[in-house]
């Protein structure tokens, strides 16, 4: 079973999260990415809490900025370091004075989950990424990879001051379109009533979604901005010492291969999964993989 619980945070946030599982039992922690909600997770929520999958108690919040939780209007509450401050007060929330047994992040969690191992290694056992490029990779391609230039020019459409009022147009057509296939063509897993949670979901506002894009200065360049051309990160920001798990949808139009290129040296401890035909949307389109993948990884040495 599935619960809707509120985490009012130290700060001033309060994180709406989906739960499952005994409480005291080692956590799991889900972050979700954009145009998402914690409810991608619900399947893989299920799955842990059951006793023969481990028995976790599993948490998926709803990010600062996406449905019911804290959507600070300022463009600067975005930033990294306010998202972060979120996972460190919801980790002492939820295993006090303890670890994460594993956070699992995909898309913009996993921006936020890089950091967090990054800086606070001690507050995971594990972590595992899906579809989410590491920083260090991420500013080198953006710089430097035309194929990734391209694939990312999306983002200079979401930090547009209008990008809300268009995505909200004709029954948020733009945002479904975000999950089409080449093609064009709607996938198979987003049902009508997969729509509905999408629906209901960015009906309660887009503006802190597209925050993170407006506080973040990782994007492409172009003419009058210089973007990721004027990041330089040090190696210190990058190193993650905590056993990672990278899970990659070979077919991700915006999120190419060559993020992968020198993982190795910023995560001594890697295991990478490269799986082919899947898409960005992996944890939608392959979630008994993702859980194969997620249950070995745990279990390892």
């Amino acid at each position: 079973m599935i619960q809707t619980v509120s985490a009012p945070l130290p700060h001033g946030t309060t994180l709406h999260c989906r739960v499952s599982g005994v409480a005291g039992r080692p956590v799991l922690l889900f972050l979700h990415g954009f145009p998402e909600g914690a409810f991608i997770w619900d399947e893989l929520l299920l799955h842990f809490s059951r006793p023969e999958n481990g028995g976790y108690h599993c948490v998926a919040p709803y990010l600062r900025g996406f449905g019911p939780s804290s959507s600070p209007a300022e463009v600067d509450a975005y930033r990294a370091k306010h998202l972060v401050q979120d996972l460190v007060a919801l980790i002492a929330h939820e295993c006090p004075g303890g670890a994460l047994e594993c956070l699992v992040a995909h898309d913009w969690g996993g921006a936020v989950a890089w950091n967090l191992a990054n800086q606070q290694p001690q507050l995971m056992k594990r972590l595992a990424i899906i579809n989410s490029p590491h920083p260090g990779a991420f500013v080198r391609e953006l710089a430097h990879n035309a194929a990734q230039q391209a694939g990312s020019q999306y983002m200079h459409f979401l930090c547009r001051p209008d990008a809300e009022a268009l995505l909200a147009e004709d029954d948020f057509r733009r945002l479904f379109a975000f999950f089409n296939a080449p093609d064009g063509s709607a996938p198979a897993w987003l049902t009508e009533s997969v729509r509905a949670q999408y629906r209901a979901l960015w009906q309660q506002g887009l503006t802190g979604a597209c925050n993170y894009y407006r506080a973040s200065p990782l994007r492409p360049p172009r003419d009058g901005d210089p973007g990721a051309q004027a990041i330089t990160l040090p190696e210190s920001m990058l190193t993650v010492t905590v056993p990672t798990l990278v899970l990659w949808g070979m077919d991700d139009p915006a999120l190419l291969p060559g993020l992968l290129d020198g993982l190795p040296g910023w995560v001594p401890q890697l295991q990478l999964r490269q799986m082919e035909k899947a898409s960005h949307w992996i944890v939608h389109e392959h979630p008994e993989r993702v859980a194969l993948e997620l249950q070995r990884f745990l279990q390892s040495k």
